[in-house]
């Protein structure tokens, strides 16, 4: 994957990871057709990822965050995608929540963070957005 270039879009909406208890029922709040949606449990919590509107404010929720979505579909034979995305914006000192699906690869930031993001990716000649 090395000299690859990869192609980022952004996605519309401002997102939100919400997190519930681990024996928590899937919200109502969650609905399946808005155009990212992601739900991950583990023994320790169930993690929601979707649009902020979505999520009510009594939730425990980092709010305002932008997707970036690799293009792809991805081969599982590829290494180190979110490593060529994450270093430089972390040499940067910009967070990042990063997401993975059978065919690509997401990368969030903080919606205040999403330009400079874009910047680093691009300076770096890793992506084009």
């Amino acid at each position: 994957m090395t000299g690859t270039r990869l192609t980022l879009s952004l996605l519309p909406e401002i997102l939100a990871v919400a997190r519930l208890p681990a024996g928590a029922a899937l919200p109502g709040w969650v609905d399946w057709s808005d155009p990212f949606v992601t739900v991950s449990r583990t023994g320790d919590e169930l993690s929601v990822v979707c649009p902020e509107a979505r999520v009510p404010a009594d939730a425990q929720a980092e709010r305002g965050w932008r997707g970036l979505k690799v293009e792809g579909p991805l081969d599982f034979a590829l290494t180190g995608i979110l490593a060529r995305l994450a270093a430089p914006l972390a040499e940067a000192g910009i967070s990042i929540f990063a997401i993975s699906t059978f065919d690509t690869d997401y990368l969030l930031v903080r919606a205040g963070d999403l330009d400079a993001a874009i910047a680093v990716l691009q300076r770096e000649n890793t992506v084009r957005v």
